[in-house]
């Protein structure tokens, strides 16, 4: 690639471009920071998304990395690339909020969360923490404590969540990369409503230590990213076995990114029917009917109890999140979201043999699921179940039926997080109207699969994901 500083768009450049221009001395890391953090000044009053700018230490990082270049030393895959993680993250010297009223009077996180950490190693540029649903609780990040979230597609219009801030600053080009977490949609969802590419690995794939947890067997981490290689790249510098993380210590790394060019010369690629084929708005079957004609996807596969997946994945994340929450819940429950706190309350009082028998049909669908990929490689799904809903909306009508706006948000996602199952949400965008995502799901462990297919769908300009200005 040749690389000219005179005709560098420093606002519109993806982060494998942007690592690119400053390992090649076309632009320095220091300069990519400084016009991050001038376009973060500039646009996010209107979108919110930001909760902290770690403007002193960026800057410093930025001149480290330009500091290794200058002596030779290559600085990493992401070299000098700005980022920002959900302020559920640990990073040093900051206060690890989760989106929360109460933990700001924690003291501050000692050291950097094993994710963001190894971002930094591969020459990422830290610029901030980003807003989120509290405790990582909800789907729409109209945060009580640090206010909602505005889509950039429609500033009335919610970002989605809970990782909310993670998918708006990536939509509207603050920055090219972040980082968020999912444990039931809280990365694909604000990627479809946001119109971005968000990336929900296999349970157990990347470290969660230093992330503050919401529901333990339930939770994930992954990136947000506006291109599939920025994805690929990001995923394979997360991977790796940390010792801090009991549930990611076992699988080895893959390297993504250069099986990007493969193709999906004999994928068997099919389309998930039933409880996914009903309950949205028509543009979302129609965004998979669109990928799935461009992946030459014809046949259907049907999910077994999909419906009960979801109530026992609903189970668990109540009994699972109000433990985790009990003696703040006691001590200060004035200081909580009331819609949070009472979600809490109400897990509290969930018996014991529902939690019981949920994992036990957990286990169960899990066999299922895996049964069915026997028959496909890959298969598709909506996303969400409609476009971005207004803020502060708190009924829509779906398929005929009026329903609380939060929660059926994850109606598509959480059954596949239940399970653990590596899926992306690509961005579909739709000619005078909001952008919607599909879900590309595979078997564990398959994400170069998914990864795959998605970067022929971007190639083939079916999916994408334009920087949208607020």
């Amino acid at each position: 690639m040749t690389l000219n500083l005179d005709t560098l768009d420093l606002d519109s450049l993806d982060a494998i471009a942007t690592a690119e221009a400053v390992r090649a001395g076309v632009v320095s890391a220091t300069t990519v920071t400084q016009a991050a953090l001038a376009r973060i000044a500039a646009r996010d009053p209107a979108i919110n998304s930001f909760t902290s700018i770690t403007q002193a230490q960026a800057l410093a990082d930025a001149a480290q990395v330009d500091a290794a270049i200058a002596a030779g030393q290559d600085p990493g895959l992401l070299a000098g690339v700005p980022f920002a993680v959900k302020n559920l993250f640990d990073i040093a010297g900051l206060v690890t909020v989760a989106g929360s009223k109460i933990n700001q009077a924690n003291s501050p996180a000692s050291q950097d969360a094993t994710a963001v950490a190894a971002l930094k190693q591969a020459g990422a540029v830290l610029v901030g923490a980003l807003n989120m649903d509290e405790y990582a609780y909800g789907f729409t990040t109209e945060n009580s404590h640090y206010g909602p979230c505005h889509n950039p597609y429609d500033l009335e219009r919610v970002g989605g969540g809970s990782s909310g801030g993670s998918a708006v600053s990536v939509a509207a080009g603050l920055v090219p990369l972040t980082l968020g977490s999912d444990t039931n949609g809280s990365i694909r969802v604000p990627s479809s409503l946001c119109g971005i590419f968000g990336l929900k690995p296999t349970y157990g794939r990347l470290s969660r230590a230093g992330a503050y947890p919401f529901v333990g067997s339930l939770d994930h981490i992954g990136p947000f990213a506006r291109s599939v290689r920025d994805i690929a790249a990001a995923f394979d510098v997360l991977q790796g076995s940390d010792a801090n993380d009991p549930i990611c210590t076992t699988r080895p790394p893959e390297q993504c990114l250069p099986q990007l060019s493969q193709g999906i010369t004999g994928l068997r690629i099919a389309i998930a029917d039933g409880y996914f084929a009903t309950g949205g708005e028509p543009e979302v079957f129609e965004a998979v009917e669109r990928v799935a004609q461009a992946l030459s996807a014809r046949e259907r596969i049907t999910l077994p109890e999909t419906h009960r997946a979801r109530a026992a994945a609903y189970i668990i994340t109540a009994c699972e999140g109000s433990n985790l929450h009990l003696e703040r819940l006691r001590t200060c429950p004035q200081d909580f979201d009331p819609a949070t706190r009472d979600r809490f309350l109400a897990g509290a009082m969930i018996p014991g043999s529902w939690y019981l028998q949920a994992q036990r049909f957990r286990r169960w669908y899990r066999d299922r699921l895996s049964e069915c990929f026997q028959q496909a490689d890959l298969i598709l799904a909506p996303a969400t179940p409609c476009t971005a809903p207004k803020i502060g909306q708190t009924t829509m009508v779906l398929d005929g039926v009026e329903v609380l706006t939060r929660p059926n948000l994850g109606l598509y996602t959480q059954p596949l997080s239940f399970v653990g199952l590596p899926v992306l949400s690509v961005p579909v965008q739709r000619a005078n109207g909001l952008p919607i995502g599909v879900q590309i799901i595979a078997a564990p462990y398959q994400e170069a699969t998914i990864l795959r297919a998605a970067a022929f769908l971007e190639a083939q300009h079916v999916i994408s994901a334009p920087i949208v200005l607020p």
